[in-house]
């Protein structure tokens, strides 16, 4: 895994109250107006302790306004407001629609987008904490079906720390994953993985998930 998470962020979107958007098991979270479409995460770093959840909403506002003029289909984004990140999952024809949409919707432009799959999800349960972690493994080291299979070793050992995980995205190019999960606390998201598979994650933080 390559460059630290803080120092890449992804989109703009929510705040103050929102509601975690429980998610139907076993459904992907392609977007259903176009099953050719690819899926993206963008992310906006912004500074620290500088981004409010009220101001991402009212941004991820702009961006429904306008996401029809090109194509886009903004899913669902997730805000660590400690660190001033803002992660966004969309679906587009190309990753240049979704710049395009956030240009013109409020000018805020991502620092990085990662083309990726997805696998199924899981449906949000209680009031847990929710987490996305980031495995940083190297350029074209790790496939989707690698991921799968790691997944599920994360499902099989997750109850015995109190977590759930809801759904993860793979850019094989770069060799990104991400996983969000609902945990009481960090370390029980770690320690899930290190039991499960060994993989550790090279990020780790807490979220808000709004769409």
């Amino acid at each position: 895994m390559k460059v630290s998470f803080i120092a890449t962020a992804l989109v703009v979107c929510s705040t103050v109250s929102f509601n975690l958007a429980a998610q139907p098991a076993n459904a992907k979270t392609t977007a259903p107006n176009n099953a050719s479409n690819q899926l993206y995460i963008d992310v906006h770093e912004l500074q620290p302790g500088k981004v409010k959840l009220a101001d991402v909403a009212e941004a991820h506002k702009k961006d429904l306004a306008t996401e029809g003029k090109y194509g886009v289909q903004f899913l669902k984004y997730w805000v660590d407001e400690s660190k001033g990140l803002v992660y966004c999952l969309s679906s587009a024809k190309d990753s240049a629609s979704v710049i395009k949409t956030h240009a013109e919707a409020h000018g805020l432009l991502p620092s990085h987008i990662y083309p990726v799959t997805d696998g199924e999800a899981a449906t949000l349960k209680g009031a847990n904490n929710l987490y996305l972690d980031i495995h940083y493994l190297g350029a074209g080291k790790v496939t989707a079906s690698d991921v799968a299979e790691a997944h599920k070793k994360d499902l099989a050992k997750q109850g015995a720390h109190h977590v759930n995980f809801i759904n993860y995205w793979v850019d094989e190019k770069e060799g990104v994953v991400m996983c969000l999960s609902q945990a009481k606390d960090s370390t029980s998201v770690i320690q899930t993985h290190k039991e499960a598979h060994g993989l550790l994650p090279n990020a780790i933080m807490q979220v808000k998930q709004g769409q």
